[in-house]
């Protein structure tokens, strides 16, 4: 019985708003189904809206800024922690109500949410994996919560 939690590395992250069509030359398509995510191995498009989205990218890597749209950088808003292993959707559920069951929550959703009483964007990267994108003054508080729910599980 595991789930372990992991500060994972700083990343370059941007908010981008406007129409998807405009943003071909990214290397990945922007998804456009509600609550799923895209990647290329390097950027990860993650659907937050009808017209809006969170990219991520390793750190320092910029954005090509060619598109006609609103592109925000907010790096340093936010931090990434993983939860992973057999219990992790049990882990996150202590403070977070979403069915994280794998045929409601399948590799690929992604989705804004509550965890506690903070705001998350929640990505499930694998079966076992999730990905939780925190601002990063409220990443010692969610570090808090998710120590308190994978203490059963250590």
């Amino acid at each position: 019985m595991t789930a372990t939690v992991t500060m994972l590395p700083d990343a370059s992250r941007y908010i981008l708003r406007g129409d998807p069509s405009a943003f071909s030359g990214y290397g990945v398509r922007l998804p456009t189904e509600a609550c799923r995510a895209a990647t290329n191995g390097v950027l990860s498009a993650l659907w937050l809206g009808p017209d809006e989205w969170l990219l991520l990218l390793p750190e320092g890597q910029a954005l090509p800024l060619d598109a006609m749209a609103s592109v925000v950088d907010v790096s340093d808003r936010q931090v990434a922690i993983e939860v992973r292993g057999e219990y992790a959707a049990e882990a996150l559920n202590a403070f977070n109500a979403l069915d994280l069951h794998i045929d409601a929550f399948p590799v690929g959703m992604c989705t804004r949410t509550l965890f506690g009483k903070a705001e998350i964007v929640l990505w499930r990267t694998a079966l076992e994996t999730f990905r939780i994108e925190v601002w990063r003054s409220f990443a010692p508080y969610v570090l808090g919560c998710l120590a308190e729910a994978t203490r059963e599980y250590a």
